[in-house]
């Protein structure tokens, strides 16, 4: 079955980078649309990236700080995370569709638990 699995989270000062990873098995990364999101508690869940064969997105909130790639021999996605600032605290999780076009209204299919990302001084 498909498993998604986040790891890179962590706690870092404002100004500070991250990278994000999202190791994919029981799928063929080529053919999905690998999505992450962030969510705080008491808020809804909000896309910040996405990546498919021919597309990206970013949330205008991240763009020029946040870069996603993508290694399909290794089934992997990161998310290079760079000029961290406290709102970007949340838990960060990765989603995968089978998909060619990736955007912020693509739904997903299957998810992983999550990495906390915890930006403070």
């Amino acid at each position: 079955q498909v498993q998604l699995v986040e790891s890179g989270g962590g706690l870092v000062q404002p100004g500070g980078s991250l990278r994000l990873s999202c190791a994919a098995s029981g799928l063929t990364l080529d053919y999905y649309v690998i999505g992450w999101f962030r969510q705080v508690p008491g808020k809804l869940r909000e896309p910040v990236s996405c990546i498919s064969d021919s597309s990206t997105y970013y949330a205008d909130s991240v763009k020029g700080r946040f870069t996603i790639s993508r290694d399909n021999a290794l089934n992997t996605v990161y998310l290079q995370m760079n000029n961290l600032k406290p709102e970007d605290n949340a838990v960060y999780y990765c989603a995968a569709e089978e998909s060619t076009m990736c955007g912020p209204l693509t739904v997903y299919d299957y998810w992983g638990r999550g990495t906390q990302v915890t930006v403070s001084s």
